[in-house]
């Protein structure tokens, strides 16, 4: 042990300073308070009969400063009122909570919003992401689907407004079951014609119905009852007018049923009381469609010979255009094969060498038919019928007009 230096020693004191310097300072403990033995009150006589009583330890009574030491790091207690204005403030910034009522009317109208949307796959997190653009049409290399093209799809959507939304071509060919009806209602039509005008006349009012029904349905119009109606009764009068004249009025008898039924168009247009744009729109789709039905009895018009032909010509080129060819090749194969069967079939009939052209001039015609069916996302029902009667409508002024020159 270090000998002791001493009771006046400054070096024992600087030492216990120092080793005190950082310790809390020692509060002397209260002096206890006697407190009365039990049975104080009694007779103490009795007591000192007893003998000497053993010491009671002194209580340790509760102090405020005690208590205060012991709540020091407690919040304060805000009291019942300030409490729930507390509770108030800290939810203050939420939204009110609905009812099940409007619960299940929100989740309805999240239903009706999202119905035409596409659905969405899960994601996969082990493919890697597309770092940058590809091409000109500037679509993702991991994409989907192909950019916008006028090339147009050869595959058919499902849905044409899942289509849209994945932001394919709106050019939707009608594919191949189309082409075969065309194809079919063609080779019906250049039988019917060699039999005659009125064996011509039942394959050519199915055309003209299909081609009625078939324009509204393409420009987004149905069920429009009375514009069909309307444009097929306006098919029927032509008819009736190119029978009813010489061959060579046939032509004549149908510019004035066309004229006379957008006359009668303009005037069923104007006795609407729908808005200007809605009537505008109306009355633009139902003179195309009657114009569309009423041309078609150009095919009445013209010479049998040259309606041989050009419905063979027309059947060919639609069912080759559906082949799954690159675009270029699709349209110059399907035209010369459209030229191949005009002169093919022009050998059989009055027509000869002519069914060339004849058959070059009902292709092209009919591709265009072909195009304008296959525009702004169609759906089958409109490739069943403006897909299929389109172009045949399309290539009957092709057939009187270029019937006439060769034949």
């Amino acid at each position: 042990m270090p000998p002791y230096p001493g009771p006046g020693s400054d070096q024992q004191q600087g030492a216990a300073a120092e080793q005190t310097a950082y310790l809390p300072p020692y509060q002397a403990a209260p002096e206890p308070q006697a407190v009365a033995p039990e049975g104080w009150f009694r007779d103490e006589a009795g007591a000192a009969a007893q003998g000497p009583t053993a010491p009671v330890a002194p209580a340790q009574n509760w102090t405020p400063e005690a208590g205060t030491a012991e709540t020091a790091y407690l919040p304060p207690y805000p009291g019942p009122g300030q409490e729930q204005g507390g509770a108030a403030e800290q939810t203050a910034y939420l939204p009110p909570f609905p009812g099940p009522e409007q619960q299940g009317e929100s989740r309805e109208a999240a239903a009706e919003q999202t119905a035409y949307l596409p659905p969405q796959a899960a994601a996969d997190p082990a493919a890697p992401t597309a770092a940058g653009t590809g091409g000109a049409g500037g679509a993702p290399e991991g994409a989907e689907w192909s950019p916008p093209t006028l090339g147009g799809n050869t595959l058919r959507a499902v849905d044409p407004a899942q289509a849209r939304a994945e932001g394919r071509s709106p050019i939707i060919d009608p594919g191949p079951q189309s082409a075969l009806l065309t194809a079919a209602l063609g080779l019906l039509l250049a039988a019917a014609a060699a039999l005659g005008q009125f064996a011509l006349l039942v394959p050519l009012i199915a055309l003209q119905g299909l081609t009625a029904a078939g324009w509204f349905r393409l420009n987004g119009m149905w069920p429009a009852r009375q514009g069909i109606a309307l444009a097929f009764a306006g098919a029927l009068v032509a008819d009736a007018a190119v029978l009813a004249v010489e061959d060579a009025y046939g032509a004549g008898a149908i510019v004035g049923t066309l004229g006379a039924w957008v006359l009668l168009t303009l005037v069923l247009q104007l006795r609407s009381r729908a808005d200007a744009d809605e009537r505008m729109y109306g009355l633009m789709a139902s003179v195309a469609s009657a114009a569309l039905a009423i041309i078609c009895a150009g095919h009445l018009a013209a010479d049998t010979a040259a309606v041989t032909v050009g419905a063979v010509a027309v059947a060919v080129a639609v069912f080759v255009r559906a082949l799954p060819l690159p675009t270029p090749a699709s349209v110059g194969v399907s035209l010369a094969s459209a030229a191949g069967a005009g002169v093919a079939v022009g050998g059989l009939t009055s027509v000869g060498a002519g069914g060339a052209l004849l058959g070059l001039a009902a292709g092209v015609c009919a591709l265009i038919g072909l195009r304008v069916a296959a525009y702004d996302y169609p759906s089958k029902f409109v490739h069943m019928t403006a897909g299929v009667a389109l172009p045949l409508a399309a290539a009957a002024p092709a057939v009187y007009l270029v019937g006439r020159v060769v034949g």
